[in-house]
């Protein structure tokens, strides 16, 4: 990971497609993340999710995948050829969805230590940078079991996104940013995902120790979020939605982002999901 401090744009479903991670990262974002991606579908040809990881330019990306199948992956990746931008692959250890987690996959994969090390180690072995992003457990039994420090400590990951809830929290309940520190003193890089709005609120996860901080629901509102706190001079927000739209008539993208995007850009309230 580099060792500056780093602003990362935040995997989101229906929302974090290319065309607004360019724009984040044109606005300051120094790396992006796809939606997620199932590892299955990706190995079984799926064109709907081989399009969703397609790279327009040389945005830094990471791909986000979510699976436990170890043949799968193989298979994926025995197909996958990297475009200009990719960035490196993020393994989904956060996503509460029933439909993950009743597989034993997303939130449920974080005690899982032996499968998520295999994962990595495939991963990492076809020379890819490889991140986990995860919460503090499935609920708040594991997150007082500490399970986020044993797979952080056991898991050779380049580094790990925490978002500091567990998996049965909402967004609505406050982020625990208290985890960061201990996090942090295992030796791995950590960066710091939930609530992350303002300067202040950067000043104090650098205070930890993190490497960076990932925004997700924050930039959908202002996308300039990124530049903002970097101390940059910054465009209107009209001007970046002209350039959003420029971006969507150039690719092939569907118009359902279009839609999703300007339902929550420029609002106080983004009041929506993450998957993770």
């Amino acid at each position: 990971m580099e060792k500056k401090f780093q602003y990362l744009l935040a995997p989101m479903e229906d929302l974090a497609d290319s065309c607004f991670r360019t724009i984040c990262h044109r606005y300051g974002a120094n790396l992006t993340f796809t939606e997620l991606n199932r590892i299955d579908s990706l190995a079984r040809n799926n064109k709907s999710s081989w399009k969703r990881i397609k790279l327009f330019d040389e945005t830094p990306t990471v791909i986000q995948v979510i699976g436990e199948k170890e043949q799968f992956l193989k298979k994926f990746l025995s197909k996958f050829n990297p475009e200009k931008g990719f960035s490196g692959f993020n393994l989904n250890l956060g996503c509460p969805a029933p439909n993950f987690v009743n597989h034993g996959i997303g939130c449920a994969m974080i005690k899982r230590i032996a499968k998520t090390k295999k994962l990595v180690q495939i991963l990492k072995d076809n020379g890819y940078s490889t991140s986990i992003k995860m919460r503090l457990g499935l609920n708040q039994f594991e997150k007082e079991k500490k399970v986020y420090l044993n797979l952080i400590n056991n898991v050779n990951a380049d580094f790990f996104i925490v978002h500091a809830r567990h998996g049965k929290q909402g967004y609505n309940e406050k982020a625990d940013w208290s985890v960061f520190a201990e996090c942090v003193k295992t030796g791995k890089n950590i960066v710091a995902n939930g609530d992350i709005k303002t300067k202040e609120d950067v000043e104090k996860i650098r205070s930890f120790g993190c490497r960076g901080v990932m925004i997700g629901r924050a930039a959908i509102i202002n996308p300039l979020i990124f530049a903002e706190l970097k101390g940059l001079t910054v465009p209107s927000l009209g001007k970046v939605k002209l350039e959003y739209e420029q971006l969507l008539k150039e690719r092939d993208v569907s118009y359902k982002y279009h839609q999703n995007i300007f339902k929550h850009l420029g609002k106080v309230d983004g009041s929506f999901n993450e998957l993770s």
